[in-house]
């Protein structure tokens, strides 16, 4: 009973420290601002409001338009058209609930607190398209490598017994925990006894491609561009993919590359060589002068918007994604 006691009021203690340190906060924010300031945001708040009005009723297709005469013939056949789906149109709409909240509450300050940031590639419709495969479809294991907080995982792991997810950044192992991701020992294959809709781990960056396992699918969206040697990942990724598996790689173009982690300048040790001023025409150099020196081939290809929760400024981000479905050579 003591115990419980000392549980429960260090939680009522914890629970008033964080209910006076977020009034302070406000208090703070206000007194900082002063009228002119409030002015401000209530101008950024209102024209934020217009911008997500028009988004509404518009239907995003130019997120989702190739000019397909610029593309190679053998690139050309393989693209997918896709368009604004449902599961699109409700991130974008929780985008617009959530900015409006945080505006409210306690602005963009607690933004991280509250869960925003979340990650939108692709609906659980456009990967199963992209892929082809069924609903009752079941892979054996897959590795997300950057996988960041787990958003866009979750859109992939249901079609395997083993989901295995990297990335280098501390806050973003721990939201991959937080989903139930585990920090486990290596098998190469699942227990009889294992979860058979998904068993959920965290691998170290440089255990992922030691050769412990192999993959039927290895995903590495909006990675490339933010590593250091983005070359030696692809080679790596050819190692482990099993005979028969994919690759799916979404690349954010115009390419520019910036590494987050491991660089002084955050300029990548390995260039990728990627030519081309136009979306169409860095999607052919990526596939001629990347894809097929690295060992794969293109099975089909489209493009999407890369969507992220936005701030004080839009309820959204948005950049050009296309995403390419490779198998081996």
């Amino acid at each position: 009973m003591g115990v419980k006691k000392s549980i429960k009021c260090a939680a009522i203690v914890l629970g008033g420290c964080c209910t006076v340190y977020v009034f302070l906060l406000i208090w703070e924010l206000y007194s900082f601002t002063g009228r002119r300031g409030r002015m401000t945001l209530d101008m950024t708040i209102n024209d934020r409001m217009i911008v997500d009005e028009k988004h509404k009723e518009d239907s995003h297709e130019y997120w989702y338009f190739v000019d397909k005469t610029a593309l190679s013939e053998d690139i050309s056949e393989k693209f997918l058209q896709y368009h604004k789906d449902a599961e699109t149109q409700e991130f974008l709409g929780k985008c617009n609930e959530k900015a409006n909240w945080v505006f409210t509450q306690i602005y963009y300050l607690l933004a991280d607190w509250l869960g925003s940031g979340h990650m939108f590639v692709l609906s659980r419709a456009q990967f199963m398209t992209l892929l082809n495969i069924k609903d009752n479809w079941m892979g054996q294991s897959m590795i997300d490598l950057g996988a960041g907080d787990g958003t866009v995982t979750e859109k992939m792991s249901p079609f395997f017994r083993q989901v295995f997810a990297t990335d280098a950044s501390g806050p973003m192992v721990t939201r991959l925990k937080s989903k139930g991701f585990r920090s486990r020992t290596l098998r190469a294959t699942p227990p009889k006894e294992a979860v058979p809709r998904s068993d959920l781990r965290i691998l170290d960056i440089d255990k992922w491609n030691n050769g412990s396992l192999q993959y039927d699918l290895v995903s590495c969206l909006n990675l490339l561009d933010r590593a250091d040697k983005p070359v030696s990942i692809l080679h790596s990724i050819k190692r482990v993919l099993k005979p028969g598996g994919r690759v799916l790689i979404a690349l954010v173009l115009p390419f520019s590359s910036f590494v987050e982690f491991g660089s002084k300048d955050n300029l990548p040790t390995e260039t990728l060589n990627i030519e081309g001023s136009t979306f169409e025409a860095q999607c052919n150099s990526f596939v001629k002068d990347v894809v097929e020196p690295a060992g794969f081939v293109l099975e089909r290809f489209t493009r999407v918007p890369y969507l992220c929760e936005g701030d004080m400024q839009t309820s959204f981000y948005v950049l050009d994604d296309a995403v390419f479905v490779l198998r081996h050579k």
